[in-house]
């Protein structure tokens, strides 16, 4: 009988695609998905290592599978993912609770090792380094071939589903060629390197005859995807493949750099049949002094001009973006640009984050430094004017009529303005089933979720 594995994935969505291949690796290798902890000969948590909060979920984790091993017998704790990657021997050196702790490098053979380690043997821990340094800095020499990158499969479609949601992150590309002073990323993860047109292509397909109604294209910088493959203009035309697909009936593209929006790109997306007009652009802040130091470039002015842009072409058009607070050498005028901006800028929701010191990062090292006290009272400054903001936007959308996605049976469901978990909900006055996808015109605001009747 196949042994069974139980598979935790924490963090972002680009994780997501990451376990589904792992998974899929497992099955091959013999082993069995169980979501049952309890009964699982192995547990693998697929972590995340972004910030501290994150870095301590990804910790708290292990320990309740270390729990669940001392409780029900499970014989295999065992840690993957970025945290994993980036931290290797010095975790498991202070984790004793996991088992191994496994690089990215190691995945092909995950199977295997978690059944070496049922046996009793003990697995030499993954040992960090640049993953930068694996490949050319000029992206179109680069040849990843003979590099195994998490999560990038192959025309083959190597996937597992994991749920039955109607929506799915897809991959198209891994790794930055960025470097944010704030920013650990692409030490562990690595250079550029977008997927093949083809591959996406052919997981698209697969995806839909799954059930997947909606796709949401993920990267670490989705306005680079091609620049490695010789063709700066990708993008535009994998979106006009991808909306093709029969089953298919939404994209949504998350993280566009707005250093590199070139012209055309936003024409494309509202021009492109079923891609939404959602527009997730990190500008991390609006202060120029600030965005120097991160090593960002823009200011207010110029963000600005992207999002009227945008709303020149489409006036109801989302516009969603992330935001740091805190960061080393911000004054109360920097600040004060920042929720300037987000006033006059009306975006639909804002991501706040505090700032935090991360390893390996050139903030760590500046001078400057914001007490941690003082980050948190900016913080909740900022938030709240982003509550105010939000609550704005949606209550401007009561009268549209727009087209409600449920993940679930149920009576909440998902504009082609809300992404998955980060931009709140539509409630409607009927219960439709998962996959459903409706007219309804929008009655009320409550926050960023909606109410609607349906048409």
């Amino acid at each position: 009988m196949a042994k069974k594995v139980h598979l935790i994935t924490l963090g972002c969505s680009r994780n997501e695609t990451d376990s589904a291949e792992l998974a899929s690796i497992l099955v091959q290798s013999d082993w069995q998905l169980t979501e049952n902890p309890e009964e699982a000969e192995a547990i693998v948590v697929n972590t995340c290592g972004f910030i501290d909060s994150a870095k301590k979920d990804s910790i708290d984790t292990i320990l309740a599978a270390h729990d669940v091993k001392m409780q029900h017998g499970t014989k295999a704790v065992v840690a993957v993912g970025c945290m994993a990657e980036r931290y290797g021997k010095d975790l498991a050196d202070e984790l004793e609770e996991a088992d191994a702790v496994i690089g990215f490098d190691q995945y092909p053979q995950l199977g295997s090792i978690l059944s070496s380690i049922v046996q009793g043997e003990k697995i030499q821990s993954h040992t960090p380094f640049d993953r930068r340094t694996l490949l050319s800095k000029t992206p179109t020499l680069r040849n990843p071939s003979n590099l195994f990158v998490p999560g990038h499969g192959s025309s083959d479609v190597v996937r597992v589903r994991l749920d039955s949601k109607p929506y799915s992150p897809l991959k198209i590309a891994s790794g930055c060629d960025r470097r944010c002073t704030f920013c650990a990323i692409p030490r562990f993860r690595g250079a550029y390197v977008s997927r093949k047109p083809v591959d996406i292509i052919a997981e698209a397909a697969w995806l839909s005859s799954q059930g997947v109604k909606e796709l949401l294209l993920v990267s670490e910088n989705s306005t680079s995807y091609g620049k490695d493959l010789g063709e700066v203009r990708l993008l535009e035309i994998l979106l006009a493949a991808l909306s093709e697909i029969e089953g298919i009936e939404r994209i949504r593209i998350s993280y566009l750099q707005p250093a590199e929006v070139r012209p055309g790109l936003f024409e494309t997306i509202i021009q492109t049949p079923k891609v939404t007009n959602y527009f997730d652009l990190s500008f991390q802040h609006a202060s120029p002094s600030v965005l120097r130091s991160m090593r960002r470039f823009g200011d207010a002015e110029s963000f600005l001009g992207l999002i009227s842009e945008i709303r020149s072409l489409d006036p109801v058009a989302a516009v969603r973006s992330n935001v740091i607070v805190g960061f080393p050498g911000e004054s109360e005028s920097d600040v004060q640009t920042l929720l300037d901006f987000i006033a006059e800028a009306k975006m639909d929701t804002v991501g706040v984050f505090p700032y935090s010191n991360e390893e390996n990062t050139e903030a760590m090292q500046m001078e400057q430094q914001i007490p941690a006290e003082e980050i948190h009272h900016r913080f909740e400054r900022v938030s709240r004017l982003v509550e105010e903001i939000s609550q704005q936007r949606s209550e401007e959308r009561v009268g549209e009529i727009v087209d409600v996605l449920f993940d679930t049976t149920s009576y909440e469901g998902r504009n082609q303005y809300q992404a998955p978990e980060i931009d709140g909900i539509t409630r409607v006055n009927q219960s439709h089933a998962a996959g459903s996808i409706v007219k309804a015109r929008v009655r009320e605001a409550q926050g960023v979720d909606l109410i609607a009747e349906i048409l």
